[in-house]
């Protein structure tokens, strides 16, 4: 790594002529997931946490040593063009940024046709879209792809991945997306097999999918392989590094229309070619796509969380100029927002610069956009609002998205799933069902047969579009979203009241995927009534029947042909605790919707998914009860152990689910050692005094606490600190055990 200019430039090892690292960026998604939103701006426009998802992904690559990028750009190219020209991308030393504009691509191939036409790639480079998220480094990935292409030039694509863990519960991550099944190659990282799960249709209709899915892989991925991997906990990050080759292989096969359905599986079945497509694993780097409206929310609470460090809200990058203050229980405020003295702003919100929030308003895990209008009274969670919106009194707001310049009357509530897209205007004390879709531009009427279509009526219908940015500053006459004009809209004023209430404003679109999926891609937590569905399933032994069935055939591929399973690193293991902790906070912090029953199965999936015990996840469940009670404010010791008392009150009886006998209860008291020693040293000198309310809460037996203090008996005397400190509780133990015996023989 060579310095310029205080930025990293990447050098090819032994070649005389430097080669810059090229990025393409595919800046149209080419699918429908976003509408009706999209029909009017661009996918990689759209805010996350107030910052236009394009700017995420090339700070990204500019900060990861790339130093040219091709910005690719089909439908609503002028804003995309608008926003890049603005924005300090082409300015930037060390990082040019190119935008190549074609209104004839309708796919992902045909954009890296009409690229290789141009020639203007000529090395290996970085292939990912501008919904991409991500702080890893490119520089280790770059270095082994290389290097295996200096000795196999058909190693064509590197793939990044991450290790997650689906639930079983739902067939889905977090991010919305099926579980992703594939063969690895466990030595070279060679990828054999790529099975997606169930694919969308054109209008993102899922079909049923089999519970137990089949894996067959040809003898020749099998020849001089010691053994194969079958992983279904890895995310496709969607960040590729190609050679030149896969450019013109896309030239030469116009099969190829998606990368991942078309181009990735049609090498791992062409055998004559050779081609080959390796894979590369990162760790607790972060790297995510926005697919879909889950996947949006779920991304947006990460960059609150921080987990995109360096990208998050406090810090200026790209479009983020804002200059945020970060608070507490990550809370972000911009300069300029007008709190009441009597509204209440909830952990992990951000507001944007100059909204007002009136009297009596609480705000929950949500994202507030700048210039926003919220009167008195009014209740949003799980929102993402977004610039310029008016939100009059006593409005109820759920687990929505409401775009630029939308308007929700007095008394107007938003059900889970709603999207208002531009300029929506919803009637007074008007209901809007969940799920409901509504924009001021009609739904198409024409039938879309293909799954990989253009997400934006313009380039798709040929019609005319504005050449105006959505993103403007004060004053911009360039653009048009302070007034929240966008272009088509239909503002004659032909409404239904019956979809959007009396003085309304809008279209509702059908519901393309019916009622059944239409809570998988959508910003609403899981439904009540699916998981009661999915419970009973459980309860039929549909799920845990397909989970064993799944293991099962790994187990007996195994045996059979050398196929075996991946070890569990440390990493999994903090997964799994924080996967508990987060299913379990959901139902403490009162998550609408999440009851004591959901977080039993949600853990009891979990424990499936990483092949843990009750045991394991007794233990994780007690940690997330204590990090609630180390959270909660106090100023000491004797605070503290209220907190504790409260918490194992309230929660005391989730975690005894967990404990099926005295020997988990045993780990349980190893589980407190361990967080007094390591994680949580608060608690150390209330040891005793936590173990007796364990006790007095039934939580841990008698029987436990002495299998625990005789194995003690023979340790280290710096094993036994807690031992010493309990002493007096456990002789009172044994006295009242004598008292009882004495009555007995009396």
């Amino acid at each position: 790594m060579a310095k310029k200019g205080g930025k990293p430039v990447t050098e090819i090892a032994d070649d005389e002529v430097h080669v810059p690292l090229q990025a393409v960026l595919l800046a149209d998604s080419f699918t429908q997931k976003f509408r009706p939103i999209t029909l009017e701006r661009p996918k990689v426009l759209l805010p996350l946490v107030n910052v236009p998802l394009i700017d995420y992904t090339l700070e990204w690559l500019a900060t990861a040593g790339v130093e040219e990028c091709f910005v690719f750009c089909c439908a609503h190219a002028n804003q995309v063009r608008n926003h890049l020209t603005k924005a300090k991308w082409k300015s930037q030393p060390n990082f040019a940024v190119t935008v190549i504009e074609s209104h004839d691509c309708v796919s992902a191939g045909d954009a890296l046709r009409f690229i290789e036409q141009r020639g203007v790639v000529r090395g290996d480079f970085v292939l990912v879209s501008g919904d991409t998220v991500s702080n890893m480094s490119l520089k280790e990935v770059v270095k082994e792809h290389q290097e295996r292409r200096k000795k196999d030039k058909l190693a064509v694509m590197t793939m990044v991945v991450k290790r997650v863990k689906p639930s079983p519960l739902t067939n889905m991550t977090r991010l919305g997306n099926d579980e992703l099944l594939v063969a690895i190659d466990p030595q070279s990282k060679q990828l054999l097999h790529y099975d997606p799960g169930r694919e969308a249709g054109g209008r993102d209709n899922f079909q049923h999918q089999s519970s137990s899915r089949n894996i067959i892989l040809e003898h020749s991925a099998l020849n001089d392989r010691p053994s194969v991997q079958l992983c279904t906990n890895l995310l496709d990050c969607h960040i590729d590094i190609c050679s030149l080759d896969v450019l013109t292989l896309f030239t030469d096969n116009f099969d190829y229309q998606q990368i991942r359905r078309d181009f990735v599986r049609g090498l791992l079945s062409d055998e004559i070619m050779g081609n080959k497509i390796f894979t590369y694993e990162i760790g607790r780097e972060y790297a995510a796509r926005v697919e879909n409206l889950r996947a949006y929310d779920v991304v947006s609470q990460d960059v609150i969380h921080r987990w995109t460090y360096p990208m998050v809200p406090d810090i200026s990058f790209g479009g983020n100029t804002s200059g945020l203050r970060f608070e507490r229980c990550n809370v972000y405020k911009a300069a300029g927002v007008t709190l009441s003295r009597t509204s209440t702003v909830g952990e992990n919100s951000v507001l944007g610069q100059g909204t007002e929030v009136g009297e009596g308003t609480t705000i929950k895990r949500s994202v507030i956009g700048r210039g926003c209008r919220i009167g008195k009274n009014v209740s949003i969670e799980g929102c993402h609002i977004w610039d310029n919106v008016t939100i009059e009194d006593d409005a109820r707001l759920e687990y929505s998205v409401v775009c630029d310049g939308a308007v929700v009357r007095t008394g107007a509530v938003l059900k889970p799933g709603v999207v208002l897209s531009f300029k929506v205007v919803i009637g007074p004390k008007f209901t809007v069902p969940a799920y409901s879709k509504i924009s001021m531009m009609p739904q198409p009427t024409e039938e879309d047969s293909s799954d990989e279509e253009l997400e934006y009526a313009d380039a798709a219908s040929g019609r005319a579009e504005s050449p105006r940015s959505p993103f403007q500053e004060d004053g911009d006459s360039r653009d048009g979203s302070a007034t929240g004009e966008e272009e088509e809209a239909d503002e004659s004023g032909n409404w239904n009241p019956d979809e959007i209430g009396d003085t309304g404003a809008g279209y509702r679109w059908s519901r393309d995927g019916g009622h059944e999926e239409d809570w998988r891609h959508s910003v609403a937590p899981v439904p009540a009534e699916k998981i009661r569905e999915l419970i009973a399933a459980e309860e039929e032994g549909e799920i845990e029947e397909a989970d064993n069935d799944i293991g099962a055939a790994a187990r007996e591929s195994a045996a059979g042909t050398g196929v075996e399973d991946g070890e569990e690193s440390g990493e999994e293991e903090d997964d799994f605790e924080k996967e508990v902790e987060g299913t379990f906070l959901r139902l403490a912090e009162g998550v609408s919707g999440v009851q004591q029953e959901h977080v039993i199965i949600e853990v009891n999936s979990l424990k499936l998914a990483y092949n843990k015990t009750f045991s394991d996840c007794a233990g994780a469940m007690f940690k997330s009860l204590m990090n609630l009670a180390l959270g909660a404010p106090h100023t000491s010791s004797k605070e503290l152990l209220t907190s504790t008392k409260d918490v194992i009150t309230k929660w005391g009886v989730l975690l005894q689910k967990f404990l099926k006998g005295s020997d988990d209860e045993h780990e349980i008291l190893l589980t407190f050692e361990e967080v007094c020693l390591e994680s949580h040293k608060d608690f150390a000198p209330l040891f005793s005094q936590i173990l007796q309310v364990l006790y007095d809460k039934d939580i841990i037996s008698e029987d436990a606490i002495m299998a625990w203090a005789d194995e003690k008996q023979d340790a280290d005397d710096h094993d036994k600190v807690f031992l010493k400190q309990s002493e007096p509780f456990i002789q009172w133990l044994k006295e009242a055990e004598e008292d009882d015996d004495e009555e007995e023989d009396e």
